[in-house]
């Protein structure tokens, strides 16, 4: 494994939540090379003024790009490496905005489009950077899932079949790609507080008593996204060099899956 300051890193929906605070743990720990992808120009351009400001060491990189759509994904991620010279790390945060309802209440013709919203960008940018990753006999891909995919809860049926096609996709091409070199594991969150998602969850109605009940359960303290950075820092670098196919909980003890 190279060392930090050798890496280039490739965040997919690093401009908020999780992913800015995974590409900030990646400026602190000395990796100069960086890019965000997302969809939202603008917020692109704070979250890489942001990590600059706190590692003015870095080269931070901002590409526009719906992952969800094959075409751009591979646009943005082949920008990406080409900013950057080279991929070794892609971590996949992304997630559409959600909110828990029972399957009884989910407009049929919402459904499609929530499972889709919520599983294919880390399915299309692993695609577009295996072929690179493979071809330099290395490199760690980090996705970004939820515990929905590992406990049944109420009005997550759709939220969670899309987080099981993330870890069964994660585990599977890590199988795959071990032969090249390649790691590839999964973290998965319960409720994250300090994100847009988590904010809509716990603004009322059905969503918020799920959550506020989860919460109670949390005894180790609700997670924050720094919580699930330090994590995809570890699992990107050397000290996990043995580690793929893993799927690893943080949710402060809401659950043990």
């Amino acid at each position: 494994m190279a060392e930090a300051s050798d890496l280039a890193v490739l965040i997919t929906g690093g401009t908020s939540g999780v992913g800015l605070a995974t590409a900030h743990r990646f400026a602190s720990a000395g990796v100069a090379r960086i890019a965000l992808i997302g969809r939202n120009a603008e917020r692109g351009d704070k979250a890489c003024s942001a990590v600059r400001a706190a590692a003015p060491e870095a080269a931070v990189h901002f590409v526009a790009g719906d992952a969800n759509d094959p075409a751009q994904a591979v646009a943005a991620a082949t920008a990406a490496r080409d900013m950057l010279g080279g991929v070794d790390v892609l971590v996949n945060s992304t997630s559409a905005v959600y909110v828990p309802a029972l399957l009884r209440d989910t407009p049929i013709e919402d459904i499609a489009v929530m499972l889709t919203g919520q599983a294919l960008a880390p399915l299309h940018m692993c695609r577009a950077v295996l072929p690179w990753m493979a071809g330099q006999g290395s490199g760690a891909i980090v996705n970004v899932a939820s515990d929905a995919a590992k406990v049944p809860t109420p009005g997550e049926s759709v939220l969670g079949a899309a987080m099981a096609a993330i870890v069964t996709f994660t585990r599977t091409l890590a199988v795959e790609a071990k032969r090249d070199g390649i790691r590839v594991n999964a973290v998965t969150p319960s409720l994250i507080e300090g994100t847009i998602i988590g904010e809509r969850a716990m603004a009322g109605g059905f969503s918020k008593k799920l959550f506020e009940k989860a919460k109670t359960q949390a005894h180790l303290g609700p997670t924050e996204p720094d919580d699930l950075a330090q994590l995809i820092v570890f699992l990107a670098g050397p000290g996990a060099a043995r580690i793929t196919g893993q799927v690893i909980s943080v949710n402060g003890g809401i659950s043990v899956a």
